[in-house]
Formats: structure tokens, sequence, C-alpha cells
């Protein structure tokens, strides 16, 4: 496993095959709790990660991630090639083999000691998901927000995992020091759909809970909806039902986007879609003919079947840079546009 960016030299008793001479390995472990998951709890040099600025994505941006890899075994996530860089496959190992930062919090509060210049917003939630099943063992958010909020950073955190409930008084607390931002990644209507996508997350309902419970609490709270799956969530009439229970339950903003497959992940969603529908693989096919990103052409139509959506439900217009930086505040409203026509490429 290459870790040596991670590298100080502890000990590694008890570790499994293959992982003994990880030298930043403390320990494997496995629990009933997680059946078939083994936890590799590592000693983490560094909790701050500044992201070049030539990179694709959240470029110039700085970001922590006290987890690698993910219970919730989305099948369709676009951070499963970073398992690749740690010697670890990006499919059944990414959702089984999962380090832990154990030491993240006490790394962290001494690198904002020592920084003369300190970042100026951090994204939690970026590569995978700190409030997965695991994080309600290891708890490591609460000291990481609290650390934030006392050096007075603006940060974002994004997630599936409704156990961020469980920090909303932190974030209100550290919100009054900075700007903080919850984010939901909520995307399906149809829960059979959505749990055989997704399988180890929080249901629907059961975000759309976890939504309502942060804005009340005052917070801000920006919704990716998230992937939108060609002929499977992208009906009319499911866009309308989801954007509509996102404005009830008082999201901030909505930010949609279309299946991203990038040729790592490719592979895995289209076994998945040869097993659940088997009668669409010809179109997927077509539909990303091109490479990662959906055809333009389907892109454009799904855009013209959402911005009415959203402006009927005052939602701000989405912005390429938001995406990012979750900066979108407060809502307008503006009147509906008449429905496109459905798309012709199929």
């Amino acid at each position: 496993m290459r870790w040596a960016g991670q590298r100080i030299d502890a000990l590694a008793p008890g570790a499994l095959p293959g992982l003994a001479r990880v030298s930043n390995l403390v320990q494997s472990v496995r629990s009933p709790e997680f059946a078939g998951i083994t936890f590799h709890e590592i000693l983490a040099k560094t909790a701050l990660n500044h992201v070049p600025a030539t990179a694709k994505m959240l470029p110039d941006e700085w970001t922590i991630n006290p987890y690698r890899g993910c219970t919730h075994a989305c099948v369709y996530c676009y951070a499963r090639p970073t398992h690749e860089h740690l010697g670890l496959n990006a499919t059944s190992d990414f959702d089984t083999q999962i380090i832990v930062k154990t030491n993240v919090v006490e790394v962290l509060r001494a690198e904002l000691a020592k920084k003369r210049v300190l970042p100026p917003r951090v994204a939690l939630g970026t590569s995978t998901d700190p409030y997965q099943r695991a994080e309600g063992r290891y708890r490591l958010m609460p000291g990481i927000i609290q650390a934030l909020g006392a050096a007075r950073i603006p940060f974002s955190v994004l997630t599936k995992g409704t156990l961020i409930r469980r920090d909303i008084p932190l974030l209100v607390e550290a919100d009054r020091r900075a700007h903080v931002e919850p984010g939901l990644s909520i995307s399906f209507v149809d829960a059979e759909l959505q749990q055989s996508l997704e399988p180890g997350t929080p249901t629907t309902a059961a975000r759309l809970a976890a939504l309502a419970e942060i804005r009340a609490a005052g917070l801000d709270c920006t919704v990716f909806l998230a992937p939108i799956l060609p002929l499977l969530s992208d009906r009319p009439w499911q866009l309308e039902r989801m954007v509509r229970q996102l404005a009830e339950a008082g999201a901030t903003a909505v930010l949609p986007s279309a299946l991203y497959l990038s040729s790592t992940v490719r592979p895995g969603f289209f076994a998945w879609l040869g097993r659940e529908h088997p009668s669409l693989v010809g179109d997927y096919e077509r539909i990303y003919a091109g490479g990662s990103e959906a055809d333009p052409r389907y892109r454009r139509w799904l855009d013209e079947q959402l911005q009415p959506l959203l402006r009927e439900h005052g939602f701000p217009a989405p912005d390429a840079g938001v995406q990012d930086k979750f900066a979108l505040r407060g809502r307008r409203a503006a009147p509906p546009l008449a429905a496109p026509p459905p798309p012709t490429l199929f």
C-alpha cells in the first residue's frame, strides 16, 4: 500500500496479510456490527490537504477526509478511484476496506496552531463521506468541527449520512464564528432504486428529515440532486416530486447533476445495470459513448426539465462555482417556464 505521504513509523500489530509492513497502520479491526468490513486504523501525518490549482475538481481548495473508502457502497461513487492510490481496488475494497485516520483531530489542531496563514475555507466530504456509519464509532467529526470553528475557518460538509444530526449543535456554534454550510446528497424518490444503488445509505425520507432539522437550526443547507440517472430517475414526475420535497424540507439551494461515469467506475456500474436493468444497457452505452459525462444533448434536455422546477419552487439558478464552494445563499422565485419535449437521442 502506497501510504508514504502519511508515514510516521507506527507499528502494525495484528494487521491483515499484506498490510503488516504499512508503517502508519496501527491495527486492522473487524466487528460483527460491520459484517464483511475491515477498518484499518492509521496514524495520519497530515489532516489538511491542499488541492493543486491545476486539479480538475476543487482546484486550490483545502479539504479534510477523516476516512478513505465508504460503507455507503454507492455503485456509482466518483471517489472509488482514490482507493487505487492506496494499492486497493476501486470495487469491493472501496466498500469493505475502510481507512480511519484515528488521530486526525489532534493533527488538525496542531496544523492550525502552526500555520501562519490559515486556509480561507475547508471542504469535508469531497472524497468519501465523513458521516458514514463508522463515524458513529470513531466520532472524529465533532473534534474537526470544533477545531475549525475555534480557528474561525469557514467550511462545508457534504454527506448522505443522517448522523450529521448528532452534530447540529456543534455546527451551529461553529457557524457563529465563520460560515458553515452543510450539504446533503439526495436524488432518488424510488426507494427500491435508491437501496439498490446505495445499499449502505439512509433512506431518502431520513435524509429529508435531516435536511429539515438542519434548516430548523438556522443553518443553510445545499442539496446535491446527484446523480440523476438517465431513464431511471430523470422522469418528469420524479424530478418534480424530488424538487418539491426538497423545497418543503427547506433546502437553501439545489445543485443537480447527471450521472458521471469515470473509466474506473464504469465497469462496476454497467455490471449493476446489466443485472438490474438489462434493457437499458444499450441506451447507456449510447448516452455515455463520449466518455465519463452524459451526451451533451441529454444534459441540455435534463437542464431544460430542471430549470422550470427550480424556479417554480424558488431555488436560485445553479452556478458552476457554487458546486465547489457551497456559496449559494437565500432563495428567489421566478415564474415557471413551459416544459420542453423529451430527448431524441435514445
